[in-house]
């Protein structure tokens, strides 16, 4: 038999900055990886320097550029922040370990790191999720000011005011609305379960091609949550007088002013990205355990009986 060879020769690890059970973690995660012939890179950002000696440490963009495969330990406020730095890299996978709360991004637990073995056994679930690409043009020459990156959402919200704020939004061009909100959501199929879903948004299954637009607190009650083609244009413009009353937010970690004659643009970006779990990964399971959905009435399922 020849040599085996990993699917993921070169692992990078990334961690929430500030938890010291991410050294531990990685110490565990050491004889994993080695077992199985894959280098080991640490992110000299978001990774202490204290332990894990002998582990090359490298910046977070050269570390991306070496690695086959990212590991994200924290919650999905850390893996959501890894994965905006991995846009338009198709050829970079990324798996998260839970330290967080809910986890709906990060799948392995810190007590099971056997399944990152199966993952690099060759045994894992290939997850592509739609990113966001959002910019600022200006209306007049269609000059780009500002963009970035989100997985989950992209909000356009009211800021220093208690006033509702006007707005018109465009969907490929062609008008959809003109209202009074706090705001609207423009959501990923992913981020379905964050902002969206508070916001009273349908759960959209990752795998589709769709955006959810999502008004916050609209003056018309029968301005309602819109689920369109994945590969739609949506535009929203500011009314006039409102413009310093407003800011674009992606996925809460980065933020885009809005100038007088601009507005902003919403749509997937070109590349995907590639989410990898275990075997046995089911996303209707991890909404039973995340929401608590359980079987009818509490019971037994049907189904078995």
């Amino acid at each position: 038999m020849g040599a085996h060879h990993p699917p993921f020769p070169t692992v990078g690890i990334t961690g929430k900055p500030g938890d010291a059970a991410v050294a531990g973690l990685i110490e565990r995660l050491r004889p994993i990886l080695t077992e199985r012939g894959c280098t080991l890179l640490l992110d000299a950002q978001s990774v202490a320097s204290g332990g894990n000696e002998g582990v090359e440490r490298l910046p977070r963009e050269q570390l991306i550029e070496a690695s086959d495969l990212v590991i994200a330990i924290g919650g999905d406020g850390t893996l959501i922040h890894t994965s905006r730095a991995l846009a338009g890299r198709d050829d970079v996978a990324l798996m998260g370990i839970n330290r967080g709360r809910l986890g709906f991004l990060v799948d392995v637990a810190p007590d099971r790191l056997e399944e990152v073995g199966q993952v690099l056994d060759g045994a894992y679930v290939v997850d592509e999720r739609l990113l966001l690409a959002a910019e600022i043009r200006a209306n007049s020459d269609d000059t780009l000011l500002s963009s970035e990156i989100a997985i989950n959402e992209v909000v356009l919200h009211r800021w220093n005011t208690a006033r509702m704020i006007e707005l018109t939004t465009y969907v490929d061009g062609e008008p959809l609305s003109d209202h009074r909100s706090d705001g609207l959501i423009v959501a990923s199929p992913t981020g379905s379960t964050a902002y969206a879903m508070a916001g009273g948004g349908p759960i959209t299954q990752p795998s589709l091609n769709a955006l959810v637009l999502v008004p916050i607190c609209p003056h018309t009650l029968s301005n309602r949550p819109l689920v369109i083609d994945g590969s739609s244009r949506v535009e929203i413009g500011v009314q006039p007088g409102f413009i310093g009353n407003v800011r674009v937010s992606c996925d809460s970690q980065d933020e885009l002013a809005v100038h007088q004659d601009s507005r902003l643009l919403v749509y997937a970006h070109t590349t995907p990205i590639r989410l990898v779990h275990p075997p046995g990964y089911s996303y209707f399971n991890l909404l039973r355990a995340k929401l608590g959905w359980g079987s009818p009435m509490g019971g037994p399922d049907p189904r078995n009986t």
